[in-house]
């Protein structure tokens, strides 16, 4: 049953790889990864992943809006910028990591209820993996270029 989940799902995966965005498919390609890696039961994945699509969400709009947004007056304004007007950027930029921290917490925690804690401990080592191996395929495909 597990073989036939991770096959759907990257059979889906590889049938609209063509016409999704670039970051619609690192998406694609996660979700693969992480089910494979926890090996969920199909009573888990259906609790689980609209748990963890919330989180993904809310921390997507913590680091491309908030961050991106201060980091960007950072480059911009650097040079002019008082010591007023830095810290302020500062205590932002600490507020909005403690969000971070904050949901990333709460997902531990909501999660507890769907799968057992080592199937949390193996996502948050997934989530590392995954995100080593695609770094390493930015590199590969820079070094072919």
């Amino acid at each position: 049953m597990k073989n036939t989940i991770i096959l759907l799902t990257l059979f889906f995966s590889l049938q609209f790889f063509a016409q999704q965005r670039h970051g619609d498919r690192i998406k694609t390609l996660k979700v693969g990864f992480i089910t494979e890696k926890l090996d969920l039961t199909p009573e888990q994945a259906q609790k689980f992943w609209p748990i963890y699509n919330d989180f993904e969400r809310k921390i997507g709009a913590i680091r491309f809006k908030e961050l991106r947004e201060y980091r960007k007056q950072i480059r911009q304004n650097l040079d002019h910028m008082t010591e007023a007007e830095a810290n302020t950027l500062i205590k932002k930029m600490t507020n909005a990591e403690g969000k971070m921290h904050e949901l990333h917490s709460n997902l531990s925690h909501q999660l507890l209820g769907v799968i057992p804690a080592k199937k949390i401990i193996l996502l948050k080592l997934a989530e590392t993996d995954f995100k080593k191996k695609m770094l390493q395929e930015l590199r590969k495909s820079r070094k072919g270029n």
